[in-house]
């Protein structure tokens, strides 16, 4: 039986150049299965409010609603590393909140790291959860908790002071004491030059083949979360035709009377 990967094997496969593979998931069954096919990092995200809940946006995402999604995501692992999204006001607000909700996702999610948006600004939380031997993956670029000051899910990083902003925070979040950093929506060779000048892993999503891995959300992956279609996503499946196919087969055969049959009802 494969052992769960931890900090240390996420670090190696940065210094030993093998890409990381990690999927966001929200559920026991899609997690079970990611599990089996030998994904190295799962995140259970507060991208759930969109893709599960059908909230317009990450904000309205509660701590219970994480630790809930949380806790069921880390029953279908086995071996991959487990990652939490901290939510919007979960650790903005003081320290001492930030360390009591990033316990929470580990003593009672499951959690083997929590992660965060911001750079500079959000410093000096990575640094009090990293003392407490919480791992922190950072987030930096396109934060979706701060889509009403960007004005949307805009791509970040394009002009040259934005640019170096970027680089700042991605050093800031490392020295804080983060062991890997997200980086979303920001321009290929942007996201590189922040890949080579860290000595932490970088996680992309939006941001070029440069990264040390990729993040991707099932959902978008196997075609069923027809709410969004950012360029970044690659379809390799279209499992709504399936489903729907199944769901339409059931609903005909119960209009039928064809379906509870002999071998579907007890005597």
């Amino acid at each position: 039986m494969q052992k769960r990967k931890t900090v240390l094997d996420i670090q190696r496969m940065k210094a030993e150049g093998e890409k990381i593979a990690m999927l966001t998931a929200y559920d026991y069954p899609f997690a079970r299965l990611m599990d089996m096919e030998g994904i190295d990092m799962v995140l259970v995200g507060d991208s759930v409010g969109p893709v599960v809940a059908g909230y317009d946006h990450t904000l309205p995402v509660t701590m219970e609603e994480m630790i809930y999604h949380c806790r069921a995501v880390s029953r279908g692992l086995g071996q991959a590393f487990l990652v939490a999204d901290m939510p919007f006001l979960s650790y903005q607000v003081d320290l001492r909140e930030a360390r009591l909700n990033a316990g929470r996702l580990i003593k009672e999610g499951g959690a083997q790291a929590v992660k965060l948006e911001g750079g500079e600004n959000v410093a000096d939380v990575v640094r009090t959860l990293a003392d407490m031997d919480i791992p922190v993956v950072g987030h930096i670029g396109l934060t979706p908790q701060s889509i009403h000051r960007m004005g949307g899910y805009k791509v970040q990083g394009k002009q040259d002071q934005q640019a170096r902003q970027l680089l700042r925070d991605a050093r800031a979040v490392q020295d804080a004491g983060a062991f890997a950093i997200v980086l979303e929506g920001i321009p290929a060779g942007l996201a590189g030059q922040i890949t080579a000048a860290l000595d932490i892993p970088t996680i992309g999503i939006g941001a070029g083949v440069a990264c040390d891995g990729q993040v991707l959300v099932i959902h978008d992956i196997l075609g069923l979360c027809e709410k969004y279609s950012p360029k970044f996503v690659k379809r390799y499946a279209d499992a709504a035709s399936l489903i729907r196919q199944g769901i339409k087969g059931y609903i005909d055969e119960v209009k039928q009377g064809v379906f509870p049959g002999p071998e579907h009802s007890f005597s």
